[in-house]
């Protein structure tokens, strides 16, 4: 071979060697491109509230520094991609491959679905948790949501919410007949069997809904997050227990073809991200409401426990409600002699294990 003619061989080996480690490069790179998860999820609640918007932020940056960035959850707020209340429907068409709800806000559409995410005079928190990992409440949400092409994760928990903002004080249970009242979930079915004249509003619409007198009460969420929404400057009575919500659960809901495509190594890691966002969430909630209300007198707020006669003729018309809505959807019914059931066994536990209540 001549002198030219060999080192035009060698060029041309070098430039296919080149060529050949750039497309195993390309295929490298593929491959790891289709193993990131770049998701957008839409959130219920504004991150700025703290407990109630604050928590999907903490999971996902949790799984991003613990996938070393390969999973990369998007935060975006309420109203910039999808309407606060229409969150499920979106995930389930595809419209965003996962979101960060309340599922109480799907009533409309899944009669069961607010059992998920409060029940009046229902679990507390620690009860729903058990429920929701050793029983069946966590088979019993998949079979409800996989047929609206959605998977859910239970990713949050705060305790009881107040039981409403008044600008007027309830002395009896007639009070509530003619109130026009902003009350979510199966709370407010209670109020509108008692005569209430019950509207469901996002959080950012309640404070100019009080202040126009379009409404007279209101619930929403805990004292930090009302306060912080302004509530106590329209009205300063605050009711507690929150017997329509003692527990709130916040999932994560992943479009179903999205969570099927996912490694099984990629669901671990989000169900144990979530399952930090319960025990932080519940943590913060519970560090935080104390001082709030220990300052209500300062700016001018009253709390006041409902008298056992109002709560018990609460209760009577929740059980009522409970039970119609459980004669007209199977779903319903299902889950909730699901709850009933384990709590019935819980009570044994509960009442001998913890310390009253009085004490």
């Amino acid at each position: 071979m001549k002198k030219n003619e060999q080192g035009m061989a060698v060029r041309m080996a070098a430039v296919a060697a080149i060529a050949g480690g750039m497309a195993c490069g390309m295929v490298i790179d593929s491959a790891e491109a289709q193993d990131r998860v770049r998701w957008r999820v839409p959130i219920a609640f504004p991150s700025s509230l703290p407990a109630l918007g604050d928590n999907m932020p903490f999971v996902a940056d949790m799984l991003r520094t613990a996938s070393d960035g390969r999973i990369d959850l998007r935060v975006v707020e309420p109203g910039e991609m999808v309407p606060a209340l229409e969150l499920t429907e979106a995930v389930g068409t595809g419209q965003v491959q996962a979101g960060y709800n309340w599922l109480g806000y799907d009533q409309g559409r899944i009669p069961s679905s607010p059992l998920f995410g409060a029940v009046p005079f229902g679990m507390e928190p620690w009860e729903y948790t058990a429920w929701w990992y050793y029983a069946d409440g966590q088979t019993l949400a998949e079979e409800v949501y996989h047929a609206q092409n959605v998977h859910p994760i239970y990713c949050g928990m705060t305790g009881p919410e107040t039981a409403g903002w008044f600008k007027e004080e309830i002395t009896s249970i007639e009070d509530f007949e003619g109130l026009k009242i902003r009350f979510a979930g199966l709370g407010g079915r209670v109020l509108q069997a008692l005569g209430a004249s019950v509207t469901m509003l996002p959080g950012g619409e309640i404070f100019q809904a009080l202040e126009r007198g379009a409404i007279d009460a209101s619930e929403f969420s805990l004292p930090i997050v009302d306060q912080r929404l302004g509530f106590n400057q329209i009205a300063s009575y605050n009711y507690y227990p929150g017997w329509h919500q003692p527990f709130t659960a916040f999932h994560v809901i992943v479009n179903l073809d999205e969570w099927n495509a996912l490694p099984e190594a990629d669901q671990a890691m989000l169900n144990m991200a979530c399952m930090a966002g319960v025990t932080r969430n519940i943590a913060a909630s519970e560090a935080w409401q104390g001082e709030i209300i220990a300052g209500f007198p300062d700016i001018g707020v009253t709390a006041i426990s409902l008298p056992e006669e109002i709560l018990r003729q609460l209760q009577e018309t929740a059980n009522e409600v409970l039970a119609e809505e459980a004669a007209n959807d199977e779903d319903f019914a299902r889950v909730y002699e699901s709850q009933q059931a384990f709590s019935e066994n819980y009570q044994y536990w509960k009442r001998l294990g913890y310390l009253p209540r009085d004490f």
